[in-house]
């Protein structure tokens, strides 16, 4: 991907994602997109990752969301097809993770940025950040989930706020909006989300991923996955699943 792209890092339980494309505010082009698709995909299947981070590059941006000169060579048909579901299909993967997940907005999250994190569990906010939903301002909406997520997460009114009357929210107004959990000084954000990585990786871990799968669901974000997977843990456990595995190696009915 060039000097551009989506980076994991990994050490010990924590992995951390970093948007690097500091020269254009971190915005997602088509590769960046389906490379956090991809990276979501080793974090989730990785049983020694605990938790993740997420970070922007420099200290400018978080994300500023996806690229324009990107999206909008895009025919309108493909703008759908392609540039809105596979930016859902990511961001989904992301929200999705089985593992908590901290952004730190170590600058601006507008549009897709705000967007992307919206995604995570817990948003650690730079005193310099602002924040906010400029997309009807360019005669585009916010795509990426910006209106569904975002209200669930965020609540009606503060999604209103920025994406219907174009507001920029600084740091402290979005924390008071409950977009972001907290504020801290500029350049602090990655030593408080290193804190609570590390209490993360003190609870249980098992009983942490249930507990955030279930939280998923009471806001409907992957409620028939997080059903199917608590009843499918369960039956896996049970002395029936044994029997009939027993029975089907050995090429006779079950006795249950």
């Amino acid at each position: 991907m060039g000097e551009d792209g989506v980076r994991l890092r990994v050490e010990g339980p924590v992995a951390t994602i970093v948007i690097e494309r500091e020269g254009k505010l971190n915005a997602f082009d088509a590769a960046m997109v389906a490379e956090l698709q991809r990276l979501c995909a080793l974090i989730e299947r990785d049983a020694a990752i605990r938790v993740a981070v997420m970070t922007g590059a420099g200290a400018k941006a978080f994300s500023a969301g996806g690229d324009i000169e990107a999206w909008s060579r895009e025919t309108p048909e493909d703008f759908g097809r392609f540039w809105v579901r596979e930016g859902h299909a990511a961001f989904d993967a992301l929200a999705r993770l089985r593992q908590p997940l901290i952004a730190v907005l170590n600058g601006h999250a507008l549009g897709g940025g705000l967007e992307l994190a919206a995604c995570a569990d817990y948003r650690i906010a730079e005193a310099h950040a602002k924040i906010g939903q400029p997309e009807t301002g360019l005669g585009i909406i916010p795509g990426w989930s910006g209106t569904q997520r975002a209200t669930r997460r965020f609540g009606a009114q503060a999604v209103r706020r920025m994406a219907i009357f174009g507001e920029i929210l600084t740091a402290g107004e979005a924390r008071e909006l409950g977009i972001v959990d907290e504020v801290v000084d500029t350049g602090q954000g990655f030593a408080r989300a290193t804190v609570l990585a590390e209490k993360v990786c003190s609870r249980a871990p098992l009983a942490t991923e249930i507990a955030k799968m279930l939280v998923n669901a009471a806001e409907t974000e992957e409620t028939e996955r997080v059903f199917d997977c608590l009843a499918g843990m369960a039956a896996a456990q049970s002395s029936e699943l044994q029997a009939g595995l027993a029975a089907f190696r050995q090429r006779r009915p079950p006795k249950f």
